[in-house]
């Protein structure tokens, strides 16, 4: 078991920052690679970003790319992920998620599917 918790959701305006936080317990945090995905209303749930144990590989969806950077600290347990010049459509339900599948090589877990451990998900709104 890998209990995540977020942290961080919010309102914002477009073009505004957020910082999400996802909090691990247990000793074994760098066996795992860590993911954030998010899930608007009434659509799938998609990738965000995920980066593996060593934070040296990360995997980023186009509609991120360059606004969104993910980081890890491998001693307090800790991923984040900080989004900048977010936009409306940036809004959705965010999860982290953990997984041993892609833990050297992010590109083996971009998919929900490749996930084993959720977080309770933290809202984020963009408004224009």
């Amino acid at each position: 078991q890998v209990p995540l918790v977020e942290s961080g959701g919010g309102l914002v305006q477009a073009g505004g920052s957020l910082g999400l936080f996802c909090a691990a317990s247990g000793r074994t945090f760098s066996n795992y690679a860590m993911g954030w995905f998010r899930q608007a209303p009434g659509k799938a749930r998609e990738v965000v970003a995920g980066i593996n144990w060593s934070t040296v590989n990360t995997y980023y969806a186009d509609s991120v790319q360059g606004r969104f950077t993910i980081s890890r600290d491998n001693i307090k347990n800790m991923v984040s992920l900080q989004m900048n010049s977010l936009k409306p459509e940036d809004t959705a339900v965010y999860y982290c998620a953990a997984t041993t599948l892609g833990v050297y090589n992010i590109n083996y877990a971009q998919s929900a599917a490749a996930y084993r451990y959720w977080g309770q998900g933290t809202q984020i709104t963009v408004s224009s």
